[in-house]
């Protein structure tokens, strides 16, 4: 994969707010909309900040993104995330009619576009969105992984005190 292709870019800013999102002691996970080679809404994880279980990066991106065009309909666009989407954010997608969505680490445990659920392309809904897996996997995964490791280690110093 070219360092310098508009896709790596666009990973680029979902994996940033993935970041963002694990320095706020959120999920790291970051999402990323883009509609005609523009930006038009991005977001990470806010479950915990926004004590909202609805607040995953994906639906503030789309939130963002109806705002940002006017309307609810997200026919065109092209959603980066960091990992597959959960079964309500593969319902969000749908609903909001993304084109495509672009995911760099599968969830084979809750996956909702392929792993565990089909959502993203069941016969039965009105729209079905592409899908392209794989994109930086291994940055997505690190970021993943060294989040939950400082979890764990962070609740070992808690039990160690204790």
């Amino acid at each position: 994969m070219d360092h310098f292709s508009p896709d790596t870019q666009f990973m680029r800013m979902a994996l940033r707010q993935a970041e963002i999102a694990a320095e706020e002691g959120e999920v790291p996970c970051g999402a990323v909309i883009v509609k005609d080679g523009a930006v038009i809404g991005k977001a990470h994880n806010q479950t915990e900040t926004l004590n909202d279980p609805t607040a995953h990066a994906e639906v503030l991106a789309i939130t963002q993104a109806t705002q940002a065009v006017g309307n609810w309909r997200l026919n065109g666009t092209i959603m980066y995330v960091t990992k597959e989407p959960c079964p309500m954010c593969a319902g969000a997608l749908v609903l909001a009619r993304i084109e495509k969505v672009i995911w760099g680490m599968t969830d084979p445990i809750r996956g909702g576009a392929i792993s565990k659920f089909q959502i993203l392309n069941t016969a039965d809904l009105n729209h079905a969105v592409k899908i392209e897996t794989g994109l930086m996997e291994a940055d997505c995964k690190a970021v993943m992984q060294g989040f939950f490791q400082d979890l764990r280690q962070k609740s070992k110093g808690r039990k160690k005190r204790s």
